[in-house]
């Protein structure tokens, strides 16, 4: 059996998952609060080591489902970025490959393996301050929220915030909560479904509340927008 050696020093592989939810009216991410060294009591983003038999994307949601008891199977994830700072974990060195995952509001996740607890936060809270998040968290957070609101602009990202069925009005506050903007209702509505594939109706009406019911729409096979819906345009 050949043994390999390399000047090289080791070092380590983990996912991090930047989870995103519109929840109780707030663009909010999911956290967990560490178990251990280092970094214990602090609330990070759930993520852990990759196996050594094991893919990326594949620990990511082994990662997530075993911190936080929330299954992302079928949703929306995406590799987001790699982090490789040298000083990012102070253990050794350590490499991160992180990813995007947006879900529709779910049940209340459980902390589970080496995490003691796992809740939602509003972005707004987590970043508001540099000592909220373990490790470069903030950071990669960050450059997730950015990335969530790009893509709402020429993808149909924002229906997978949504259930499978939903209302116009409940999308356009997708965007609204993500955005951080309000927008026109009735220019919303015409740019949204004035895009052949980006939602189609479901034949349904809503049920929610009082008044005119609202008819309830599915997303469409579209996945890039063009024009693209920018922030400015339906203001």
């Amino acid at each position: 059996m050949m043994v390999y050696t390399s000047k090289y020093p080791p070092f380590f592989v983990t996912v991090d998952g930047v989870v995103l939810t519109v929840r109780d009216d707030a663009l909010c991410a999911l956290v967990v609060t560490r178990g251990g060294e280092p970094y214990k009591g602090t609330l990070a983003l759930p993520g852990g080591f990759v196996d050594i038999d094991e893919d990326l994307p594949v620990a990511a949601v082994r990662e997530l489902s075993e911190e936080t008891g929330l299954s992302v199977r079928g949703q929306h994830v995406e590799q987001l970025a790699t982090y490789g700072a040298p000083d990012r974990d102070p253990r050794h060195r350590t490499i991160s490959v992180a990813y995007l995952v947006v879900l529709p509001d779910l049940a209340e996740p459980v902390g589970g393996d080496d995490a003691t607890d796992a809740h939602w936060h509003r972005v707004t809270w987590l970043l508001a301050r540099k000592d909220r998040l373990a490790f470069d968290h903030r950071h990669i957070l960050r450059d997730g929220v950015e990335r969530a609101r790009a893509k709402l602009e020429y993808t149909a990202l924002g229906t997978s915030f949504c259930g499978s069925l939903f209302t116009i009005a409940e999308l356009r506050r997708v965007y609204e909560v993500v955005w951080g903007v309000e927008l026109d209702p009735g220019n919303f509505h015409r740019k949204v479904t004035g895009v052949p594939g980006f939602v189609e109706p479901s034949g349904e009406k809503a049920s929610r509340g009082t008044g005119r019911r609202a008819t309830l729409y599915r997303r469409g096979p579209l996945a890039a927008l063009n024009p693209p819906l920018t922030r400015t345009a339906m203001k």
